[in-house]
């Protein structure tokens, strides 16, 4: 045993004297979970748009200056014919038009109705639907300020309410997402060079020749890797908690379990793939094309699994960061206990035993 905590120590040393290796295991997930997690979000604010008011009265007037300041748009263009919509539209300056008809005002007062025409940009139809929805939900709040919420005969009203995310923030679906990205990427990279950079050094022979057998030596070589990416997880989550404003609805000690089972998963990945190449380059190359392209596709954070081909379904089954993102989603944002995450627990837990299972296995205990 006090040789398995001698090589523990040892590669904290390695560790701890690498400024570069330090900045890669604890500064890097500070700057990419604030740079993801504002970066990549599906809310769509500030998009510039253009309206084509042609009644100008009081009612567009007032509609106009709710839209223009909303925080979902920016008025660009006061337009005057429909021709410059099009032509506005063709040069990309908007996203969005807006077109009040003539006699807006005098038809809503005297024949109760008046229609507004929304023309959207669907070259990117999640953004045309977006924010035709913004600008549909304004106009909608302006008509019923002005007739006092009246029932009028034959009126269907629909009431929408939104669970654990009432104000729709991009950030509550982005950052489970991103705590998976970071993890596997930091834990896998890191890990994925621990054996290679042994055999490069030509030090693996005296690993060889001490009385540690495989599995204690791979152990030693994850356990500071471990250490560090806890605290990784605890930075993580004040930084989701205090910057990105998610709550931690659910329990915080169940998150952090699956954080660390997760971390344990991403460092048998890592393992596995440091024991079954010769050189740092090719770790890192392996580790990137293998974890980061599957944790940004197939986990199911940026892109609905269930719309992808059934192949693509059953093939994200075998990527952990599905079933992390499952766990983080269910506990952080919906504040779910361990007997509705079970099922995804006990997979990861399967997955992690079997990649350290071939990390053994492929550990070679002769370099010839």
């Amino acid at each position: 045993m006090q040789q398995f905590f001698s090589l523990v120590r040892k590669e904290f040393y390695h560790i701890l004297r690498d400024r570069r290796t330090m900045f890669i295991l604890l500064g890097m997930p500070i700057a990419q979970i604030i740079l993801f997690g504002f970066a990549l979000t599906n809310e769509v604010k500030n998009a510039r748009i253009a309206i084509f008011d042609q009644s100008k009265d009081i009612s567009t007037i007032t509609l106009i200056s709710q839209i223009s300041s909303s925080r979902y748009f920016d008025l660009e263009y006061n337009l005057h014919s429909y021709q410059e919509i099009e032509k506005t539209f063709r040069k990309g300056s908007i996203k969005l038009a807006i077109v009040f008809p003539e006699n807006f005002h005098n038809d809503m007062m005297h024949f109760n109705t008046a229609q507004v025409q929304v023309v959207a940009d669907a070259s990117d139809p999640n953004t045309a639907n977006s924010l035709a929805f913004y600008a549909t939900s304004i106009i909608r709040d302006y008509e019923k300020r002005i007739t006092n919420d009246r029932k009028l005969p034959y009126t269907i009203k629909t009431e929408m309410r939104m669970l654990y995310n009432p104000q729709l923030k991009g950030s509550y679906s982005m950052v489970p997402g991103v705590m998976a990205m970071v993890l596997m990427l930091v834990c896998t990279l890191m890990t994925a060079i621990t054996v290679v950079r042994e055999k490069e050094l030509g030090t693996m022979e005296i690993l060889l020749v001490s009385p540690l057998r495989p599995l204690k030596i791979i152990v030693a070589k994850a356990v500071p890797y471990l250490m560090l990416s806890i605290v990784n997880i605890a930075t993580i989550l004040l930084l989701s908690v205090f910057v990105l404003e998610v709550p931690v609805n659910g329990s915080l000690l169940l998150l952090v379990f699956e954080s660390i089972l997760f971390t344990l998963t991403c460092l048998a990945f890592g393992l596995l793939i440091s024991a079954s190449t010769d050189s740092q380059q090719t770790a890192m190359f392996i580790s990137l094309t293998g974890m980061f392209l599957p944790t940004i596709m197939l986990s199911g954070f940026m892109f609905p699994i269930e719309n992808m081909p059934l192949p693509l379904q059953i093939l994200s089954n075998i990527v952990p960061a599905k079933w992390y993102y499952k766990i983080v989603s269910a506990v952080m944002i919906k504040g779910a206990d361990l007997t509705i995450v079970w099922k995804e627990t006990l997979v990861l837990m399967g997955i992690m035993v079997f990649l350290l299972f071939l990390s053994i296995k492929k550990f070679k205990i002769r370099l010839a």
